[in-house]
């Protein structure tokens, strides 16, 4: 028999749709709505040099990931099940760039994520209690052709970090239905936040005059523009979310695009209307040299004490996003683990409580390993060029997919199909070369790391193979769900 279309008995998905409407668009609001909100209007500032550009960019960064969420709605609708984009780039591209994708969100992308935002939440908690940030001990380590030593800091606020990560684990191994009840409540409260924050904003009177200068868009202004979107497109990062949890999502064909499109929405009309206010309360002088633009906000509105609360408001926040990249990050190993693409370990589910517990544990030994020896920081910035490269590729796979696969059930279909995905896709590559222009060594370095992935690819592949031929040779196949065993993956009709 042809192992290249052997047919296997495989156990079904032990994963529960749990995640309604409500629960599904908080993940979306919750995994975008993170530290950025508070914190990158002043480097945009100082980037682009004035007011105008800076609304323009995050209403431009807005219709780009508006239109992502096209794509995602339509792809998640028509094949609901774990994994996202390395199920929708596996079969509408190829195999091989499905898993380089799963192979970087899991062991970096995901990951590196977490720790980033479990060491800004003990950042923030280092303004109530200073002591977080002491150090316990600094090393001064020689590297071969570097003329000054490496200087790694250990401070209290790292194991804390790593706490932080093992309860928010702690928290999604009890089951999706749980932990999306628990979103909704984290998101609900940071949203109350943000609307607090803005309510007070737009009611304080001494507002300064708000500069109308026209943009106009140079070579080296384009560049510019394009450099300022990367923070703007990592504040919006997460509307694609939803994508590795369509295996949970009650009735994907309706709630899944629905919750992407109204999340992502909301996430947009929040962050024009924060930065408005900033602008509406400083100057852009101030706005562009403030360290803590969302802080220095607050301290003007209700005095430095009520920054205190601000900074609880903060912490919420962060542990909302928290939460959410746990919901959403183990879902990838657990399907590229389910076709044999990953380590076995991370296939495994929790019995009682249907959880992806192999590689819920797999994703925070990583990050607590990152946020440990604060690398972190370091590689989740290689993964920026890669990331956008990604996203154009998941684009590029749903046009593939109307072409090759044409009668697949899809319950949502892209609004101003071709043109949406097409300019979304665009846009995530001329991103991601901007980046490779202005910072090549660290995008060269997201190359090496995902080529890495390749031997991993063929070695798990080959070991398919052989299963497979023990399995023919054993006399246990049967009918039932096909595989391409040869890549790994899944196939459902």
């Amino acid at each position: 028999m042809d192992v290249e279309t052997l047919k296997i008995t495989r156990k079904p998905s032990r994963l529960i749709r749990g995640l309604g409407l409500w629960a599904a668009t908080s993940i979306v609001i919750g995994g975008m709505i993170g530290q950025s909100l508070f914190l990158v209007a002043s480097d945009m500032s100082r980037e682009v040099g004035s007011l105008a550009k800076v609304l323009v960019a995050w209403m431009v960064g807005g219709v780009i990931v508006l239109f992502g969420s096209f794509c995602y709605g339509e792809l998640g609708a028509a094949m609901p099940e774990a994994g996202g984009d390395y199920v929708y780039q596996s079969r509408g591209l190829s195999p091989l760039c499905g898993f380089l994708y799963g192979w970087t969100s899991s062991m970096i992308m995901r990951p590196g994520s977490a720790a980033i935002i479990a060491a800004g939440l003990l950042r923030f908690a280092g303004f109530l209690l200073p002591p977080v940030t002491r150090s316990i001990f600094t090393w001064n380590i020689r590297l071969p052709l570097q003329s000054q030593p490496y200087q790694f800091a250990f401070t209290y606020a790292q194991p804390l970090a790593a706490l932080a990560i093992v309860i928010v684990a702690a928290m999604n191994y009890l089951g999706v239905r749980t932990v999306g009840r628990f979103q909704l409540f984290l998101t609900a409260l940071k949203l109350a936040a943000v609307a607090l924050i803005l309510g007070l904003g737009f009611a304080a009177k001494n507002a300064i005059a708000i500069d109308r200068s026209v943009v106009t868009l140079s070579h080296g202004a384009l560049v510019a523009f394009l450099t300022a979107l990367v923070p703007v497109m990592a504040a919006y990062n997460g509307f694609q979310g939803l994508g590795p949890l369509g295996g949970e999502v009650l009735n994907p064909g309706r709630n899944l695009p629905r919750a992407a499109i109204l999340g992502t929405s909301l996430v947009i009309f929040v962050y024009l209307l924060i930065n408005w206010m900033y602008f509406h309360l400083l100057s852009f002088s101030q706005v562009a040299h403030s360290q803590h633009i969302a802080s220095d906000v607050v301290a003007l509105l209700i005095g430095q004490a009520g920054a205190k609360w601000f900074t609880i408001a903060m912490i919420v926040s962060a542990f909302g996003a928290l939460h959410a990249n746990f919901l959403i990050g183990p879902r990838v190993p657990y399907a590229m683990a389910r076709d044999g693409n990953f380590f076995a370990f991370a296939s495994q589910i929790q019995p009682t409580f249907h959880s992806p517990s192999g590689a819920l544990i797999f994703q925070a030994c990583v990050a607590v390993l990152l946020v440990l020896t604060g690398t972190h920081q370091e590689l989740y910035s290689y993964t920026m060029f890669p990331t956008w490269m990604f996203l154009g590729l998941t684009a590029i796979a749903l046009m593939r997919l109307r072409s090759t696969e044409p009668h697949l059930p899809r319950s949502f279909h892209v609004w101003g199909y071709p043109w949406t995905p097409l300019v979304f896709a665009i846009s995530a590559f001329a991103i991601s070369v901007n980046l490779w222009l202005v910072r090549p060594m660290r995008s060269s370095v997201g190359v090496v790391i995902i080529l890495a992935g390749i031997p991993f690819f063929y070695y798990w592949r080959k070991r398919a193979r052989n299963w497979a031929r023990s399995l023919e040779v054993d006399g246990m196949v049967t009918e039932a769900l096909p595989l391409d065993v040869a890549a790994g993956t899944e196939q459902r009709y």
